[in-house]
């Protein structure tokens, strides 16, 4: 089931208690689904993170310290630690002297791709004079439709 689906099917009706229920396809949710993965990839430097997995293949903790602004060792340790929790990430490490310790992601954290795209797509559509120093709709334009088609049913 595509996600367009998903969103599309969705219900919300009224409990007793007047709190919203979100039933999807005749199943009654236990939390929201966007609330569930914000709390999952919403914490500060935690998309950041991802970010840096995803587009530029880092998978050691300097590379990590060294391109994420403002981030000190101990939180990054914490994030990279709830992360390998949640399935997203997996840690290896390997017998070498010094010990080399590597992030990859999991099939979990590889399926936040699009989600983190989406989010780069919208600023660069609706925010492109805050990212670019010389923002060009035609440009902007052209990389949001290619997108789109990208992850068109």
């Amino acid at each position: 089931m595509t996600e367009q689906r998903v969103l599309e099917s969705k219900t919300f009706k009224k409990l007793e208690n007047d709190n919203p229920s979100i039933i999807i396809e005749g199943m009654k949710c236990k939390c929201c689904p966007v609330f569930n993965t914000f709390n999952i990839i919403g914490k500060k430097f935690t998309s950041l993170i991802l970010r840096n997995m995803i587009f530029l293949k880092q998978k050691r903790f300097n590379e990590f310290l060294n391109s994420i602004e403002e981030i000190n060792p101990k939180t990054l340790s914490i994030r990279l630690k709830e992360m390998e929790k949640e399935g997203i990430i997996k840690r290896q490490v390997y017998n070498e002297t010094p010990i080399r310790i590597e992030y990859y992601l999991t099939e979990k954290g590889k399926a936040l791709q699009p989600i983190l795209e989406q989010m780069a797509l919208f600023s660069m559509k609706y925010c492109g004079d805050q990212i670019f120093e010389n923002p060009d709709p035609i440009n902007i334009d052209k990389v949001t439709k290619k997108s789109i088609r990208k992850y068109s049913l």
